[in-house]
């Protein structure tokens, strides 16, 4: 499992991410509780879990290591 802290200027959201099969699940903190995303690549699946965050999503997107994991 990678867990990653993804910043932006309002605060932090830790996201957990794993391949299972070939395909990638990930699992955001909200205040509602997770939010899941799932995707053929760990990028797809991280968009998806940060849909609740609809207006700073691209912000906390751009802390990723490297642009992404793959």
């Amino acid at each position: 499992m990678i867990v990653l802290r993804l910043t932006c200027s309002a605060f932090w959201v830790d996201v957990r991410l794993r391949e299972i099969n070939g395909r990638w699940i990930a699992s955001a903190d909200t205040r509602d509780g997770p939010s899941l995303g799932v995707g053929e690549h760990s990028i797809e699946a991280i968009q998806g879990a940060l849909a609740p965050f609809e207006g700073i999503a691209e912000e906390l997107m751009s802390s990723l290591p490297n642009g992404g994991l793959g």
